[in-house]
């Protein structure tokens, strides 16, 4: 496998892993429970490395991942006080949990190479091909890539075999205890995967780019759909192109591609804030526009309602109304245009299909108008 077709396929397995409970955690409101969670496994690796002493040992996975359910239920027990809301508990407990890993490594880890910078920026060009898997003797490629694939495999596993009870919990917790879905067992599982997934991530592109690919492609999606499935899709792709296209922005302008892959993420959920079809500033914008026509067409025909004959002048209208003698003009258009009303003499004259409608208009009360 070729140096950079490896350092594409860790980058995409990656991104892959992490959009997908990235998704729920964008959906429950806790996005960042992602960086919190990225910041305090480190302890859980430290812990664990006390015990195993080997720094490649998969029971550093299983020290993060309790370390991530630890913080979960020191944020939930805060939590239940009343006395702190959910962000400031967590803003207290993982710089916490955090602080003391870096502790420890300085204090007691000096032979042992954990750099706490590489832990938080990352550097995906580090991976070596040479670090290859062995199994029964035989030799089965760079084991960064069968790493993320694994973590890809179990976040895929999670999910297929416990979707219907997270989607239950996350948008109707106490509808999921009635039916027993156990909401808060999913929780920690949920948070569980997160860890596990953020600490196989961040020893190839670092806690920094592991939130970015968490948060900012599920966030593109949560923009793009309301169905869950598609958004799951849409974040994976997002993601991936994300990763891929930032690797070869970053050669291009020979920069790191740890960076560059983060700024595409956010690049991308630009491009989605702005012009997704529903939830996108254009989108509102416009929606926005229509509604403030819809508004002043009712409006005018509502004065035409009170006029004598169904009928007004536009210059009656002008001065009761107070609009823009342009904005009168468009909507006075759009109704001629509807057969609503037509100009006669330099008057609004009501056509039988705006008489119709006045009539319906007249049924209704003046706060439904």
């Amino acid at each position: 496998m070729g140096y950079e077709l490896l350092i594409i396929l860790v980058a995409s397995l990656t991104a892959l892993a992490c959009a997908i409970p990235g998704i729920f955690l964008i959906l429950r409101g806790i996005a960042m429970m992602s960086d919190a969670l990225s910041h305090s496994v480190l302890l859980g690796i430290v812990l664990m490395l006390f015990i195993v002493g080997d720094l490649s040992s998969p029971y550093l996975l299983v020290g993060a991942g309790l370390t991530g359910i630890f913080l979960v239920f020191l944020i939930e027990l805060l939590g239940k006080t009343k006395r702190l809301p959910s962000d400031a508990a967590m803003a207290l407990v993982f710089p916490a949990l955090f602080s003391i890993a870096v502790f420890l490594i300085n204090k007691y880890l000096h032979n042992v190479h954990i750099d706490t910078h590489m832990v938080l920026s990352g550097e995906i060009l580090y991976i070596s091909p040479k670090d290859s898997l062995i199994l029964f003797g035989y030799n089965l490629g760079p084991k960064p890539f069968y790493t993320m694939l694994i973590i890809l495999l179990i976040n895929i596993s999670f999910i297929g075999v416990f979707f219907k009870e997270l989607k239950i919990s996350t948008f109707d917790k106490q509808l999921a205890s009635t039916i027993g879905s156990h909401p808060m067992l999913m929780h920690y599982f949920l948070m569980a995967v997160v860890a596990i997934t953020a600490v196989g991530s961040f020893k190839f592109v670092g806690s920094i780019l592991v939130t970015g690919l968490m948060i900012a492609p599920a966030a593109t999606a949560y923009l793009l759909t309301d169905n869950l499935f598609k958004m799951l899709i849409i974040a994976s792709i997002v993601g991936v192109v994300s990763a891929v296209s930032g690797f070869y922005l970053a050669d291009f302008i020979n920069s790191s591609p740890t960076g560059s892959m983060a700024m595409m993420t956010g690049v991308s959920f630009l491009i989605a804030y702005i012009f997704a079809p529903k939830r996108g500033l254009i989108a509102k914008f416009i929606g926005q526009s229509h509604q403030k026509d819809a508004l002043a067409r009712k409006i005018l025909l509502t004065h035409l309602l009170h006029g004598e004959d169904d009928q007004s002048s536009k210059k009656e209208v002008l001065s009761s109304i107070q609009w823009k003698e342009r904005f009168v003009d468009k909507i006075l258009n759009g109704l001629i245009e509807e057969n609503l009303v037509k100009s006669e003499s330099n008057h609004i004259v009501l056509t039988d299909r705006g008489k119709k409608l006045l009539n319906e208009l007249r049924s209704l009360s003046p706060i439904t108008m």
